[in-house]
């Protein structure tokens, strides 16, 4: 028995310290999350190392762009607490992908209609497991996606437009908004401590290759809008302030 507690003790550890070194890859040289940064009717909202956004709808009215990963959504409610609002403000999550760090806060907004792009609503209800398959099953997150999205398709909400752009390969379906100028990217990219942005990590990803390919593919499509982005909004790193171009740039470099 001592022997069989040793080994399961050893392999716990080993499981712990390999998920240490994947949160170290995943996240090491990114620039930082700026909690309450204003982007032209978008404020970010940091939850510990991941970023949802409060995109301005109507009157007393808001979008979430992800929903952070604490289940009582705590940094979103003190967020819209000091615009003197309540959980009842927001009206719509869009979620960039099905990962629980982007949907678990959802729980705390149970009059928003969820949205995510359909290949992920099996992962963000919790009927299917993507990573440590060997480990997890599948379990109920207890988030309902009201409307299933698909690529190309625009999301009018109280007049703002949420232009919907699959981009598989961090997961199935992740997918990137773009509205109010800010082009949101989930976990697909990130910006660097140098101010360029870089495609998804590829330890957490499904597919990187498929994620560079989605990455030059969106580019192309934004090129001849190119005005209308002014900012590169990631998930787990601070905001891009220059246009499309640290898209473009990535679509050029070399893999």
């Amino acid at each position: 028995m001592k022997r069989f507690l040793a080994w399961t003790g050893l392999v716990l550890l080993l499981v712990v310290l390999g998920l240490a070194g994947v949160v170290f890859a995943a996240f090491h040289g990114l620039s930082s999350i700026e909690d309450g940064q204003e982007l032209d009717g978008v404020e970010v909202v940091k939850d510990g190392i991941v970023a949802c956004y409060l995109v301005d709808l109507g009157t007393r009215e808001v979008a979430l762009v992800d929903a952070c990963n604490d289940a009582s959504a705590k940094a979103v409610r003190q967020a819209l607490s000091r615009r003197g609002l309540g959980p009842d403000a927001v009206k719509a999550i869009l979620l960039t992908h099905g990962d629980m760090d982007h949907v678990r806060g959802a729980l705390a907004f149970p009059g928003a209609q969820v949205m995510a792009l359909a290949a992920d609503v099996p992962l963000a209800e919790g009927r299917e497991v993507r990573m440590l398959r060997w480990l997890l099953s599948p379990r109920d997150t207890g988030v309902r996606v009201a409307r299933a999205l698909s690529d190309g398709e625009v999301v009018d909400l109280s007049g703002v437009a949420f232009r919907v752009y699959a981009v598989p390969g961090h997961t199935r379906g992740s997918v990137a908004y773009l509205a109010r100028g800010v082009l949101f990217m989930g976990d697909s990219a990130e910006a660097t401590g140098e101010g360029a942005l870089a495609p998804a990590k590829r330890l957490t990803s499904d597919d990187p290759a498929q994620n560079r390919d989605s990455l030059a593919k969106l580019a192309a499509r934004l090129a001849p809008a190119a005005a209308d982005v002014r900012f590169i909004a990631p998930a787990h790193s601070g905001v891009l302030a220059k246009g499309l171009a640290p898209l473009a740039d990535l679509s050029r470099a070399p893999r």
